[in-house]
């Protein structure tokens, strides 16, 4: 249907690349470890928020701009550089919040409205994921397609849907393991602090990064 081949390898391997790590699976790790499953939820529909404006642009044929133009790359990855920089200081500033006097004190939280633009936006500023699915999407795509665009959507629709999948797998685990540990607030900060700081790495990462 519309031109698609091979869906079930198209499925298998998106599935493995989902489970690399990378920025969206620290965030969302980070969220659930110190505010519990629903954080990480909100981070993972930032994330597909984000994905699908990849997409539609992808099967637009705005996203071959990037793949084209080594300015519009540019900009676009160095915005995204810095915004992944500003969030990795953002928690290496974290601060424990006192609550009542009996109470210990908590790692201050995060709106989830804040925590969903968080995913959105180290997703969509990301110019390597646009050049990912130009790359990869179009092999699963047969050269006859009536029409290529509503092939390539429906297929980025697929991944999406289950990379938030296994995104929401992620963000329930990390936050029952968590839960489980019983992660002290202290631990907790620390561990915001060295998310931190390897999204502060990731940040140079996508910054020194070339088109290919």
């Amino acid at each position: 249907m519309f031109g698609i081949h091979d869906l079930t390898l198209f499925i298998i391997s998106g599935l493995l690349l989902n489970i690399m790590p990378g920025p969206d699976s620290l965030l969302i790790m980070t969220r659930s470890a110190t505010q519990g499953w629903r954080a990480g939820s909100a981070a993972t529909l930032g994330i597909c928020a984000g994905t699908m404006v990849h997409i539609l642009a992808a099967a637009l044929g705005l996203s071959a701009v990037l793949s084209t133009s080594a300015a519009a790359f540019t900009v676009v990855k160095w915005i995204g550089a810095a915004y992944i920089v500003y969030m990795g200081i953002g928690m290496l500033r974290a601060k424990l919040r006192d609550e009542a006097p009996q109470q210990l004190p908590v790692v201050q939280p995060l709106a989830w409205r804040k925590i969903f633009f968080q995913g959105f936006l180290t997703n969509v500023l990301n110019p390597k994921v646009a050049l990912f699915f130009l790359a990869f999407v179009p092999q699963f795509i047969s050269a006859d397609s009536s029409s290529k665009p509503l092939a390539f959507i429906v297929l980025g629709t697929i991944f999406n849907f289950n990379g938030m999948l296994y995104c929401h797998g992620l963000a329930l685990f990390t936050a029952f393991a968590s839960t489980r540990l019983k992660i002290k607030p202290l631990v907790s900060l620390w561990l915001n602090r060295t998310m931190g700081g390897l999204f502060l790495a990731l940040g140079a990462r996508l910054a020194l990064s070339e088109q290919h």
